[in-house]
């Protein structure tokens, strides 16, 4: 033991606390700020229709996450943009997220940042922020549960115009990979566009 002296117990595991504090920010207890975040969590407002009935608009994603536990999310997009200043470029991170629980709700969040995990971070707050019910239908019969778009549907941001129309049973999603993920998040299972 004399020999080894100044050398320290490297190598033999130790009570080393380096990355213990994974999944601390989880833990952190909710308390609500708005009188909405109250209600939700005094277990007065349940659903997210109940919201939306009053027209009231959500300022805590932590409501979101009470009301629908089992939401997901899912980065569309990260793209770089870049902004001249007179040192040069300035190059931030835009990420582009949707999140939605498969069962009628879906929102849309977009965040620029310094950084990439901050840009989807904020992102997802934002989605979870703009969440909003889908309204589903059927095509001809009204057998089982609903699965596409109740009627045809147009909206147009930019130069992009998407039209949704009905489609039957088993059809499945007939659009680009992007709208794909989206509409699949809102629950629907069968559209054209």
């Amino acid at each position: 033991s004399g020999a080894r002296r100044g050398f320290g117990t490297r190598g033999r595991g130790g009570n080393r606390r380096r990355g213990d504090r994974r999944g601390q920010q989880d833990k952190k207890q909710w308390v609500p700020v708005t009188k909405l975040g109250r209600l939700v969590y005094d277990g007065k407002i349940t659903k997210l229709e109940e919201i939306y009935l009053y027209s009231l608009s959500i300022k805590e994603p932590q409501i979101i996450d009470h009301i629908l536990p089992d939401l997901k999310d899912e980065v569309l997009k990260i793209m770089p943009v870049q902004k001249q200043t007179c040192a040069g470029q300035r190059t931030r991170f835009k990420a582009i997220v949707v999140v939605g629980d498969g069962d009628g709700h879906i929102g849309l969040g977009i965040k620029c940042s310094k950084e990439v995990a901050t840009a989807i971070r904020g992102a997802i707050t934002l989605a979870k922020l703009s969440v909003i019910p889908v309204r589903r239908g059927y095509w001809g019969n009204k057998i089982g549960d609903p699965h596409t778009v109740p009627c045809k549907v147009s909206a147009k941001c930019g130069s992009v115009l998407v039209r949704l129309i009905p489609a039957p049973r088993g059809t499945g999603l007939v659009c680009a990979p992007v709208p794909k993920k989206a509409v699949e998040m809102a629950g629907i299972e069968d559209w054209w566009t």
